[in-house]
């Protein structure tokens, strides 16, 4: 087993380390989720944890982490008895992005469960993380049915394992922590809400402190024993203080003035639901003991809010998370009470031992910085390509024929727009597919092994070989052949390619930006629906990839605020371009079925043929299958129809901006006209 990088030895990082810290005090908190770019001790952090939360005692031989002094009644390796046990490291146990689901909660022998009768259970990752730590590295492109296990288990503290009537439950009950690069896509909000607290992590803009992080990094890959071994001294001082703040935790008071404050905070803040109260007074109580305290001060109210609610904050997507401090100081004045002891050591922080308020941070001998992180992600920062006027409208840079960028008006929530056929990408919602979750429409013999029964085809197929098997019971006799699997169909995430015109045909104010809010409410739909998104946008003379295919719709939104527009209309060059993407795409996903969106108002100009060229380029997209939408733009008392015509071009259908809301005021035109049209008929019948 190879030597982690010890937690100490990080380099700043101050919010993470205390974040982690108090949950290994108080496990109760509930995890964190850690968001940042690549290279910031994101997972060197999460790793070198483990080997400063206390060991544990589990009962001798039991699979399922058991405690002796009160074990599972329900283990399946139980009864135990209660007694001595034996003492180990605490687990931390990865969850690899790409894990089955028979990895994630464990497998059940089907084959014996139905011919012996027998509940053989091969424990899961959840087994192994009970009493101990969960990570997920990138846990915001973990697949939907691993998001509803996590969420399962971590609301009842189990594990349940079911197959065609057969089940298994264990306790699993773990600390949850996640690491991610918002740039690759968002969580979903009811795993987002699990999560206790959250970290916003970056890489430090200081020399020296990355000089520092460099030095230690270095010498730790070059003697990572001796490395680990110079910071043993201060590893075992922060073990102790925390098996020293799990003593004090049940003796802190966490008092009323604390509990009003912490009310009046989440109250104030708008936050959904109780959890974000109940995780305030836990993390809160945590900050006090860690900093030796019995009592909880407004300090440690004010430290529990900046990293509890930034993430409860969010109504969508596009919404950074954050807290406004200024807001939270009025706050808690406003609430404090008479109960809060005062500052012990007069320096205004409620704690003596370390800087940041609250409870304080863990020891640190070097200038802050940031901490090595041996193989982590980057994403890079997306360039700011327009300043804020003082209007609110953002000024494109400088450049020929360039307008001012419009802001996109308020999204909406769109029609359903999906991709013809049955597909077998990856699990989302909106295209059919055939996935593992979903109504089972078949059956099939396995292809390896066995995860979903169907029991109805697995006895029809075993029923006539009853006789020849020496059947002489009320029991079936299965073989292996006999078995098969459900074929099931769900939906599928697509690609959903942008293909925005940016042209000066487009660039009238309100138009622009009626444009832009269409294309931001199809990002918000694209990510609901967990699809991969690009943006192809075409102006001047040439047409640009603003955004590769990722999963993060934010980004993309990011870039669609700041686009500039003027210039002639090259609807060639972005259906070429949108062409060239997909052709890249489908060589690093070949089961992800695109789907590509083109917002224009249909006219072509600049260069020779530009309409004869526009068609042709539509024609070589329609000739390889590809499902496309055109988004028709075109205003004003007289059209021309030629989005239309593209969209035949592309063999795809053609919706105008009203027609794309799912509420659209046509759409509801069209009803009361007909229900107009029934009141006459039914008139004239009397």
């Amino acid at each position: 087993m190879s030597t982690p990088y010890p937690f100490t030895a990080l380099v700043g990082q101050d919010d993470l380390r205390l974040a982690l810290l108090l949950n290994a005090v108080s496990p109760a908190v509930g995890g964190v989720l850690v968001r940042g770019e690549k290279g910031t001790a994101k997972s060197t952090a999460v790793r070198a944890l483990s080997a400063l939360v206390p060991e544990v005692e589990v009962v001798a031989g039991c699979r399922f982490s058991c405690a002796p002094g009160a074990p599972d009644p329900a283990c399946p390796d139980g009864p135990h008895e209660t007694g001595p046990g034996t003492s180990r490291a605490a687990r931390m146990v990865e969850l690899p992005v790409g894990a089955s689901e028979d990895r994630l909660v464990g497998a059940l022998d089907i084959e014996r469960a139905l011919a012996e009768g027998v509940k053989a259970f091969e424990p899961g990752l959840l087994a192994d993380a009970h009493r101990g730590i969960l990570y997920v590295d990138e846990v915001n492109l973990l697949h939907d049915h691993l998001v509803d296990l996590l969420l399962d288990a971590a609301a009842m503290g189990a594990s349940y394992v079911e197959r065609e009537g057969v089940s298994v439950r264990h306790a699993a009950r773990f600390l949850l922590v996640g690491t991610m690069n918002p740039e690759e896509g968002e969580l979903r909000p009811q795993l987002l809400d699990r999560f206790g607290l959250t970290v916003e992590v970056a890489a430090s803009r200081e020399p020296d402190q990355r000089v520092e992080v460099v030095k230690r990094r270095l010498a730790y890959d070059d003697d990572p024993e001796g490395f680990a071994g110079k910071w043993e001294q201060e590893e075992s001082a922060v073990r102790a203080r925390i098996v020293a703040a799990r003593d004090l935790l049940p003796s802190v008071r966490l008092g009323d003035a604390a509990l009003r404050q912490i009310a009046a905070t989440c109250a104030a803040f708008e936050v959904d639901g109780m959890r974000a109260d109940i995780v305030m007074a836990r993390t809160a109580t945590a900050l006090a003991a860690w900093a030796g305290r019995t009592d909880v001060l407004a300090e440690d109210v004010r430290q529990a809010a900046l990293l509890a609610l930034p993430h409860r904050r969010r109504r969508n997507p596009f919404d950074a998370p954050g807290l406004d401090e200024d807001k939270l100081d009025d706050t808690l004045e406003e609430f404090g009470g008479q109960d809060d002891e005062p500052d012990p050591d007069g320096d205004g922080d409620g704690d003596g031992d370390g800087p940041g308020g609250g409870g304080g941070q863990p020891p640190q001998d070097a200038p802050e910085g940031d901490g090595p992180d041996a193989g982590g992600d980057q994403a890079a920062d997306i360039p700011a390509q327009g300043e804020p006027s003082d209007s609110g409208e953002q000024k494109a840079p400088a450049g020929g024929g360039e307008q001012a960028a419009a802001r996109a008006s308020e999204p909406f929530r769109t029609k359903m727009l999906s991709v013809p056929g049955l597909g077998e990408g990856a699990a989302g919602r909106r295209s059919r597919a055939r996935t593992e979750h979903g109504r089972t429409t078949g059956a099939r013999r396995p292809r390896g092994a066995l995860t979903k029964l169907h029991l109805a085809a697995t006895v029809q197929a075993a029923a006539p070989h009853q006789r020849a098997r020496g059947r002489s019971g009320p029991g079936l006799v299965v073989r292996r052949d006999d078995l098969r699997q459900a074929t099931r169909e769900g939906r599928e995430g697509n690609l959903v390619l942008f293909v925005v015109d940016a042209s000066g045909s487009m660039a009238a104010r309100q138009r622009m930006s009626a444009v832009k809010g269409a294309v931001l409410s199809l990002l918000l739909d694209a990510y609901q629906r967990r699809d991969k998104v690009g943006l192809v946008t075409f102006r001047g003379s040439s047409a640009d990839v603003a955004l590769p295919p990722t999963s993060s719709v934010d980004a993309a939104a990011v870039r669609l605020e700041s686009l500039p527009t003027g210039g002639r209309t090259p609807l060639s060059a972005g259906l070429l371009k949108a062409h060239d993407v997909l052709r890249v795409e489908r060589l690093r996903d070949p089961a992800r079925r695109p789907l590509v969106v083109v917002v224009t108002d249909g006219r072509a100009t600049g260069g020779p043929e530009p309409v004869a060229l526009a068609g042709r380029a539509a024609r070589l997209l329609a000739a390889e299958g590809t499902a496309s939408v055109v988004v028709d733009c075109e205003s004003g008392p007289v059209r021309l129809g030629l989005a239309g015509q593209l969209a035949a071009e592309l063999g795809g259908t053609a919706v105008t901006l009203d027609e794309l809301r799912a509420d659209s005021i046509a759409g509801l035109v069209k009803e009361v006209r007909q229900m107009q049209g029934l009141q006459s008929n039914s008139r004239r019948v009397a």
